[in-house]
């Protein structure tokens, strides 16, 4: 699970999420993209791969602490806070 406490952003490196299903368990996340403008907030219940979408972080402006759940396939190379 990743805590985005308020204002927090985390890069989103291709090959350690490569193979990553997220879903937003709580509050809202905005994707950031690769030019570094500021993409869709995804809400409670989001579901989205980030796989060839050119997203660069993951960020979350408001202020309340948002949590994604990261699914990844057995054998995987996991995901770090």
């Amino acid at each position: 699970m990743l805590a985005l406490r308020a204002g927090a952003r985390i890069a989103v490196i291709a090959e350690e999420w490569h193979n990553a299903f997220c879903v937003v368990t709580r509050g809202r996340v905005q994707l950031e993209l690769r030019d570094g403008e500021p993409g869709p907030v995804l809400g409670h219940d989001a579901a989205f791969w980030l796989r060839g979408t050119g997203v660069r972080a993951l960020h979350n402006p408001y202020r309340r602490t948002a949590k994604v759940r990261i699914i990844t396939p057995p054998g995987s190379r996991a995901l770090t806070e």
